[in-house]
């Protein structure tokens, strides 16, 4: 009975010891939550640039020659280069910050220790960069590539790129804890913009012949 009453006590008196371990683990779940929600949010970003980016430039194609092959072979070379570009500045991006990193902890003597091997990877950085590019450009490249009819090619490109827009606001705002309508809103109405400035001013170079 007095080893419990002199617990109690030690707990009365110390009652932040047993909820500092409890905080803890609160702010590594927080940090970890938040970690993944970033690099997700990244993905999210970088497929909406390449469904943005191929669907304009397949819009743009087709709004100077119909041909099916020529909206197709537009729409993958897009992805292609989009996706080198993406990596290739993600990569450059975060060797970058690295360098900077580890120059900071050279000056603090903590070269070699757990910091240093919890920094990111360029090569991972860079494959996901492109493969989140790759993934929303094929979205508008599948819904092309079988149908021959001009017209309903391109409505269907639109529909399809307006939906995964859709999606894709919708996800970065649960992500990021805003409006949702607010978000899709914004991100379904400036990939239309793009889509729509690059397949009109293309419709002007048709026009005039050149």
């Amino acid at each position: 009975m007095a080893v419990n009453d002199t617990k109690q006590l030690a707990d009365a008196e110390n009652p932040a010891v047993t909820k500092f371990g409890d905080s803890d683990s609160d702010s590594d779940s927080d940090v970890d939550f938040a970690g993944r929600a970033n690099w997700l949010r990244a993905a999210v970003l970088g497929a909406n640039d390449g469904l943005v980016s191929t669907a304009s430039l397949m819009l743009g194609v087709s709004a100077v020659k119909h041909d099916v092959r020529a909206m197709v072979v537009s729409g993958f070379a897009g992805l292609l280069a989009g996706a080198c570009s993406m990596a290739i500045g993600e990569y450059v991006s975060v060797c970058s910050q690295r360098d900077v990193e580890i120059a900071q902890l050279d000056r603090d003597g903590k070269r070699g220790g757990e910091e240093e091997r919890a920094l990111p990877s360029p090569v991972q950085a860079a494959a996901a960069s492109a493969l989140a590019f790759s993934v929303g450009a094929l979205l508008p490249l599948l819904a092309a590539g079988f149908i021959v009819g001009y017209r309903l090619r391109v409505a269907v490109v639109v529909a399809v790129a307006t939906m995964a827009l859709a999606a894709f606001g919708f996800i970065g705002a649960v992500l990021g804890r805003a409006p949702v309508a607010k978000s899709c809103a914004r991100v379904v109405v400036g990939g239309l913009a793009a889509m729509g400035v690059t397949f009109g001013l293309m419709r002007l170079f048709r026009a005039s012949g050149i």
